[in-house]
Formats: structure tokens, C-alpha cells, sequence
């Protein structure tokens, strides 16, 4: 199929669960290369910590046939459907694809980091593979890398092989209320610069927090500052404990409540549109991160924020008539342009999607590279869509957005 449309010189876009859809830039493709039959898991090795499977593999298959194994996805990766307002069904090709991860992030790594290798195929049509079921040290390109995130731009994934972790025994989260922004972003570092070893650091200010459907954070009425502890029980307990002897006293999650306030910060559920609303996630230095809120906001007056990997990723909300036709991207990346990282425009209707660049633009030599290892790929793809896409950004994603073809 991939042979016909470059030999007819036809572009189309590849689904699978078709949940992220509203993802990213418009494709205006003629056609779609549905993926969703090929799913499978093909081989799991509990022993081993290595899973291959399919692309269209739901991850709710996957994750049930880890979780009875006592073992799951580290880098923990999100659910946008609420986010994206969609009704398709993750998948595993999508969320590599797309190189989403949760809170977890920030200590454990990008959905990238897990991916140890994987079959595809390529815009010429050529069947192709990189990397293998082990870790170990190779030379040459590092293609899995180079694949998460791309957005299917470069190739086609038909099977993936993914190193999985054991589930903590346990996890624990303090809660440390009333922190103003600049404070909370300090407080997130010397976390995870701390021996406490801390999976999960975010900060929601007093409107996210409000909004929170976990009782213990949105009944305080104000800023909550969410430290989460995982591991072996006697380990989790004597380092909650001396956290709060170095931060403060502050409210216990246990077990269930706990994961289900950073499943909730993974999906930006305290953000949810709520009318017409433009959604933006920032990837600046974390140090930068309260002040790009700050500027942002004496500019914009309708803005809801949140913070999550310790200042790492940054949730806008912002009213879409305020933001006006441009979204609200001239302030938003006036002020990351200052500070430093990048922006992308997630949730936005698909008439501004078209008209604005949902990733920050490539200029110069990174436009160049980019086209090149494009057309490497696939010879047939366009100056116009390399141009439009991303490429190595500071925390998240490398090439970084769904083909033109």
C-alpha cells in the first residue's frame, strides 16, 4: 500500500486507535492506512522484561497482561481522549509514535527509552528493522530514538519490542499546600535533587487544584504541590517521613488515591477545556518555568496552568476568544523565545490548527537536517511539510509531526 501511494504520488495519514487524531496539524490526506487489524502481543518474556507486539495493540491489552505479570510501562504514558476531546482507543504504535509519557517522566524516562527495537516500513515501501530484544551496546544510529515521536513521518511501525519494569509494591504521595509557583518549582528540584529518590514532582496553582477530582487537593482551596515515593514499603515510608521533616508536614495519598492523582495530572484532566478554550504544553528549563507563566499571564488574564516533571512540562489553558486568532501563540512563544524550550499548540479547533503552527517553526540549519533525514526516509515528502514540522526539542520529542504524505 505504501508502494502504490508513492508510486501514484498519493498522500495519506496512519491511524490505528485513531485517538490522538486531533493531534497536531491537519493532514489534508487523501487517503488513511489503517492499522488498528494488526494487533497483537507477539512475544512476552516476564523473566526477561521484554514485550514485543503489533502497532494496533490497545494498550489497556497490554497494560492488563503486565499488570498480572506484576509489571507495567515506566514511562507511564497518558491518556489524551478527554484532552482531545476523542473516542478512539490507544494504542501502543500511536503512544510510541507520539513518544507520550506521564508524570513518571521526569525520573524514569521517554517512551522512547523503552523502545528497544522494532520492524517498519519506509515511504519507498521497503520492508526494514532496527535495533533488537536486548540492551547492549551498538554502534551506528540509534533509529528507535530517532522513531518515537516522529509522528509516522519516517515510517510505518508494524511491530515494536518495548522493555517493561516491575510495578513498585508500593507508592505514596505528599501533598505540600500553598506554594506560590516560583517557590513550588524550587521545592520540585531540591525533591529530585534529593537521596529520596522521587518519581513525580507537579505543582497545581490554586485554579487547577480547585478543579481536581482527587478530594485531598481540590478541598484545601488552594496551590497543592504533589511529591510522589515509590518502591518497597519500609523505604517508601522512611523517605516520606523525611521528606516532611525537610519540606513540611503535608497530606498522605496511599495506593490507589495517590495513582489516581497522577493518572489524573497525566491526562491534564484539571485543564480540561471547559467552552472554547486553547490548550498549549511547554517544554521549558524548569527554572524558567513560573516566570514563562508569569509573563504569559500579565498579557493573557484567562490563563489556568500546571506544572508537571518539576517545572519540565507546562499546561496552558487559555480562553479562545481572549487568545484570539492566533491562539495566543505570538504571547506564548514571545515568552518562551526569552526564556528558552519549546511550545506546542495540543488542543485548538482545525481551522486554527491550519492557520497556526501548532509546533514552534524550523529555521536554519535544524530545517535543513530535518528535510534531509525526511527524504531519507521518504524521497517523495515535501520542503513545505519538513518545514512545518519539529525537530529536537529540549525534553520531549524529535522529529515531530505526521507526514504530508
Amino acid at each position: 500500500m505504501v508502494s502504490w501511494a508513492a508510486a501514484e504520488n498519493k498522500k495519506f495519514e496512519v491511524v490505528a486507535g485513531d485517538s490522538k487524531r486531533a493531534l497536531g496539524r491537519s493532514t489534508m490526506a487523501e487517503h488513511t492506512l489503517d492499522v488498528s487489524q494488526i494487533c497483537r502481543i507477539i512475544d512476552y518474556e516476564p523473566a526477561e522484561l521484554i514485550l514485543t507486539a503489533r502497532p494496533g495493540t490497545p494498550l489497556v491489552t497490554i497494560q492488563a497482561e503486565l499488570e498480572a505479570k506484576g509489571q507495567m510501562l515506566a514511562f507511564e504514558p497518558p491518556n489524551w481522549r478527554s484532552l482531545l476531546q476523542s473516542t478512539g482507543e490507544p494504542t501502543l504504535g500511536g503512544t510510541l509514535a507520539c513518544n507520550l509519557a506521564g508524570p513518571r517522566r521526569v525520573r524514569a524516562g521517554a517512551a522512547r527509552d523503552f523502545l528497544l527495537g522494532f520492524s517498519a516500513v519506509n515511504g519507498r515501501g521497503e520492508v526494514w528493522k532496527a535495533g533488537g530484544k536486548v540492551v547492549k551496546n551498538v554502534t551506528g544510529f540509534d533509529m528507535c530514538k530517532l522513531q518515537a515521536g516522529a509522528f509516522g513521518t519516517l515510517s510505518v511501525l508494524t511491530e515494536m519490542t518495548l522493555k517493561v519494569s516491575p510495578r513498585p509494591e508500593v507508592e505514596n504521595t505528599l501533598l505540600l499546600p500553598g506554594l506560590a509557583d516560583e517557590i513550588a518549582i524550587e521545592v520540585m528540584a531540591a525533591a529530585l535533587n534529593s537521596r529520596f529518590e522521587i518519581s513525580s514532582v507537579a505543582h497545581l496553582p490554586a485554579a487547577a487544584a480547585r478543579r481536581s477530582e482527587t478530594s485531598a487537593v481540590s478541598n484545601g482551596k488552594g496551590a497543592v504541590t504533589a511529591v510522589r515515593l515509590e518502591g518497597p514499603r519500609p523505604s517508601v515510608a522512611y523517605r516520606a517521613e523525611a521528606l516532611e521533616k525537610k519540606f513540611g508536614h503535608g497530606t498522605r495519598l496511599l495506593g490507589p488515591e495517590s495513582a489516581y492523582l497522577w493518572n489524573e495530572i497525566g491526562e491534564v484532566r484539571p485543564l480540561l477545556p471547559r467552552g472554547p478554550r486553547v490548550v498549549w504544553r511547554l517544554c521549558p528549563t524548569p527554572s524558567s518555568a513560573a516566570l514563562i507563566v508569569a509573563n504569559v499571564c500579565a498579557k493573557l488574564s484567562s490563563v489556568d496552568a500546571l506544572y508537571d516533571w518539576g517545572g519540565g512540562q507546562v499546561w496552558l489553558s487559555i480562553d479562545a476568544d481572549e487568545a484570539g486568532l492566533d491562539a495566543g501563540a505570538a504571547v506564548v512563544r514571545g515568552a518562551m523565545r526569552r526564556s528558552g524550550g519549546n511550545s506546542t499548540l495540543v488542543v485548538a479547533s482545525a481551522q486554527t490548527r491550519e492557520r497556526v503552527a501548532v509546533f514552534d517553526p524550523l529555521e536554519g540549519p535544524i530545517a535543513d537536517l530535518t528535510l534531509r533525514i525526511k527524504r531519507g526516509f521518504d524521497p517523495q515528502v515535501s520542503s513545505m511539510a519538513a518545514a512545518c514540522t519539529r525537530d529536537i526539542s529540549c525534553h520531549a520529542d524529535k522529529l515531530h509531526r505526521r507526514p504530508a504524505r
